[in-house]
């Protein structure tokens, strides 16, 4: 009696738990699932995982431990290749899409889809950032914006900032007695630069200081917000409250920095006190629409933000990874010296140091560039939102569910690029780049604004760490 009594609790505990897993399975499924009526039949295949944490446990440990295509390849070997999927990402539903075709429809088409970017993203980024506007407003700072981020001018101003804080860092590090972390110096370098650019010299005394809140402000750009023991931030902070205070605080700090020195700079403007050389902050507040609008402090500070953001971050990890791609590959590295050595060869005696005009006559070196950020995806994806059902593929993108154009899977796809994984500049030199097939920085309306000065940051230090342009 006293053992079947045994073998009853033991089997009803067992039965508990599988039955506790299957709800907890199920969970978001039902929760996000329930109210989609007939929609539902035609979602893409996929699996939403666990409650709160989703799809992002199995996310985080493909990239932590060296092999982030498994988490794609995953979806493919359980539910079919059929290249999009149903997830639950970034505390969202989500639908992922993995094909050039998808991923080129998703960024192009700004009737049915908007900004869908993580709620962490948007709301540290502010409200005026490019991240989260409508598309009306977006099109009015890109048109605005477009001469102080990418004109020819401005970009050969730029230019000798980066050479004169790379030469100077360059100079430190070779005092240093101690090995360096190539990506932390690397980051320091770019957030150096960045900042000069956008609010030049007078940006020293308090350039400590701004460092520190931004990368705070980064942190909080990457976290999570579940607040579960074996999440890294619950060790440091008691709940979630704290833990995005935290973030928001450190926006606040850097607004406030930012907001005396846009005042300053108006206050220069409005007495005629001239620079010697204009910044990005300078043509940001100068620049007027054709209705004669300027821009107000809330759009030039989320401006700048933005553009710190990524000309910090991704600038750092793409000339990183073009170092280290050069060393493994010492045949591309001698060949992109010969390129630049011969372009020395060619500089009138009148010149010295790098000039805009050179950089762009580095074709090899760009292909090196381009090569890098298809290996590296420094971005792994794009994040829209559905404004509307739309039918893709056969499937139903439901009406505000996020959704995810992989970036990744679309350079790494042997359909395109033949050993997609290997590191070779020389692919580039008679590839026809068929459209959604490389798009490191989208595609789009909302084509990053600052490619052109992301690829003079990367060129420009990889040139410079070259110690055949130090001349």
């Amino acid at each position: 009696m006293k053992l079947d009594l045994g073998w009853l609790v033991f089997t009803a505990l067992v039965g508990g738990i599988v039955a506790l897993f299957v709800l907890l399975k199920r969970a978001n499924e039902w929760m996000y699932l329930t109210g989609l009526g007939e929609i539902k039949c035609s979602l893409p295949p996929g699996d939403m995982a666990w409650p709160f944490i989703g799809n992002m446990w199995s996310f985080l440990k493909a990239f932590k431990y060296g092999d982030p295509d498994s988490f794609i390849s995953a979806f493919d070997a359980r539910f079919g290749y059929t290249r999009i999927y149903k997830a639950f990402m970034f505390g969202n539903p989500s639908i992922i899409v993995t094909t050039p075709e998808m991923c080129r429809r998703i960024l192009m088409d700004d009737e049915h889809f908007g900004p869908g970017w993580p709620i962490s993203v948007t709301k540290l980024m502010g409200k005026k950032g490019f991240h989260g506007i409508s598309n009306e407003e977006h099109k009015r700072l890109r048109r605005l914006t477009a001469s102080p981020i990418k004109g020819h001018v401005a970009l050969s101003v730029y230019l000798e900032y980066i050479k004169d804080i790379v030469k100077t860092s360059l100079d430190e590090w070779a005092r240093m007695q101690q090995p360096i972390e190539f990506l932390t110096e690397m980051r320091k370098i770019a957030f150096k630069v960045v900042m000069h650019i956008i609010l030049s010299s007078e940006i020293d005394p308090i350039l400590e200081t701004l460092e520190k809140e931004y990368t705070l402000l980064n942190h909080g750009l990457k976290a999570m917000a579940i607040n579960l023991p074996w999440f890294a931030y619950h060790r440091a902070l008691k709940d979630i409250l704290q833990f995005l205070l935290r973030f928001v605080l450190a926006r606040k700090r850097l607004v406030k920095i930012f907001q005396a020195t846009v005042d300053e700079r108006r206050a220069m403007i409005r007495s005629n006190r001239s620079k010697e050389k204009k910044d990005m902050l300078d043509l940001l507040i100068e620049i007027e629409d054709e209705d004669g609008r300027r821009l107000n402090d809330e759009e030039i500070i989320d401006i700048i933000i933005i553009y710190l953001t990524a000309g910090h971050e991704s600038s750092a990890h793409a000339t990183m990874w073009a170092v280290i791609f050069l060393q493994k590959h010492p045949q591309f590295f001698q060949k992109a010296k010969e390129e630049q050595e011969e372009i020395i060869r060619r500089r009138p005696t009148t010149e010295s140091g790098l000039s805009l005009k050179e950089i762009k006559q580095m074709e090899y070196l760009s292909k090196v560039i381009d090569e890098t950020l298809r290996v590296a995806n420094i971005s792994f994806a794009l994040f829209r939102e559905a404004k509307t059902d739309v039918q893709i593929n056969g499937y139903t993108i439901p009406k505000g569910w996020k959704v995810l154009a992989w970036i990744r899977s679309v350079h790494m796809d042997p359909e395109t690029y033949k050993d997609p994984k290997e590191f070779d500049p020389s692919r580039w030199d008679d590839h026809t780049t068929n459209a959604g097939t490389y798009i490191p920085f989208g595609a789009g309306s909302r084509l990053c604004p600052g490619l052109d000065l992301a690829k003079l940051e990367i060129s420009s230090f990889s040139s410079l760490l070259s110690p055949s342009l130090q001349a």
